[in-house]
C-alpha cells in the first residue's frame, strides 16, 4: 500500500467538500475551506486520531468497512471510491457487499430532508444511510449483514 498517494487522495477529497455539503455549521473562524480531519472523522465514525494518521500517510492499512464510511463521508463518486479502494490495496466491494455505496447527490439529498424520516437503501433493502429522524422512528442499521440486516425484515420481526 502507498501511504503517501493514500494521504494525498483523502486530502484532495477533504479539501474539495464544503460544511454545508455534509450538512455542518461553517463556523465564523476556518482556516481551510473543506471540512476539517475531526469533521471527516465524525461524519465516517472513525476516531479523529486515526484519520490524522491516515491524511499523513502513517498508520496500518484501512479495512473495507474504513474505506466504504471514507467515501461516505467525502461524498466520492462510484470511480473515485473504487480508487480509494486500489489505494489501499483492498478489492473494490461489490453492489452486494458490506461496503455498498450511496451515491453523493443522494447523501445531498438525504442531507436536506431535515422535516421527515428518510433512509438509503440498497436492493437487498440494507439501510447504507439514515437522516437524524429516521434514526430516531427505526433505530439504528444492525451490524450483521445478511437477510436479518434487511429493512423489510426487520420491519415485519
Amino acid at each position: 500500500m502507498n501511504h503517501s498517494e493514500l494521504a494525498a487522495f483523502l486530502k484532495s477529497r477533504r479539501d474539495r467538500v464544503r460544511p454545508a455539503d455534509a450538512g455542518l455549521p461553517a463556523g465564523p473562524r476556518r482556516r481551510v475551506p473543506g471540512l476539517r480531519r475531526e469533521e471527516v472523522a465524525q461524519l465516517a465514525g472513525l476516531s479523529a486520531d486515526y484519520y490524522t494518521e491516515l491524511e499523513r500517510g502513517r498508520g496500518a492499512q484501512p479495512s473495507a468497512q474504513v474505506l466504504a464510511a471514507l467515501a461516505r463521508a467525502l461524498r466520492l463518486s462510484g470511480d473515485e471510491r473504487d480508487h480509494l479502494f486500489h489505494l489501499a490495496e483492498r478489492p473494490v466491494p461489490t453492489a452486494h457487499s458490506t461496503a455498498a455505496h450511496a451515491q453523493p447527490a443522494l447523501l445531498g439529498l438525504l442531507d436536506r430532508l431535515t422535516t421527515t424520516p428518510a433512509q438509503i437503501i440498497n436492493d437487498l433493502h440494507e439501510t447504507l444511510a439514515q437522516n437524524p429522524l429516521a434514526l430516531a422512528l427505526l433505530g439504528p442499521p444492525p451490524a450483521t449483514r445478511g437477510p436479518e440486516a434487511s429493512f423489510v425484515h426487520r420491519w415485519f420481526t
